[in-house]
């Protein structure tokens, strides 16, 4: 069953000359979903962008992770696993290319997860082997994705 998403993207940088010169204006532009607050965006600062704002890499990482969370809790839930709380750092390695040309070579999924004592930990290691079958977001991209998760037991 398909499924349409929408975005609207409206560049932001045009400081009265739009793109006269390749230093006349910024890399910056904002993500306006209906119903959602609007994001304000920049190009990666190795590329002159603000690094105060997400850029496209910070936004696919971070995709990439959300997805990979909202599986394992479904997942952790279904197996009767009560996680306690669930936060990650993932780690994306690019690399450029000549001419400028990025890509993502490799990304390690970090989860640091709390799970009650005496949860069987083999088992909820093994979910996460399971969810690159499933993400939207992990089925989509052309670059390995590990993991690399960290257990915490609360008493």
């Amino acid at each position: 069953m398909p499924h349409d998403y929408t975005s609207h993207i409206v560049w932001t940088g045009n400081r009265g000359a739009g793109t006269e010169d390749y230093r006349a204006y910024d890399r910056t532009w904002n993500i306006a979903v209906p119903g959602k607050p609007v994001i304000a965006c920049s190009n990666d600062p190795l590329l002159g962008g603000d690094p105060g704002k997400m850029n496209p890499e910070d936004l696919l990482l971070s995709a990439l992770s959300a997805c990979h969370m909202l599986w394992y809790l479904h997942y952790a839930s279904d197996a009767g696993i009560a996680v306690q709380a669930y936060e990650d750092s993932p780690l994306g390695r690019a690399e450029m290319g000549p001419g400028g040309a990025g890509r993502f070579t490799h990304v390690t999924l970090r989860p640091r997860i709390t799970l009650p004592a005496g949860t069987d930990l083999a088992q909820a290691e093994a979910i996460h082997h399971r969810i690159h079958k499933v993400c939207f977001i992990a089925r989509s991209v052309n670059f390995p994705v590990d993991y690399a998760p960290e257990f915490a037991l609360s008493a």
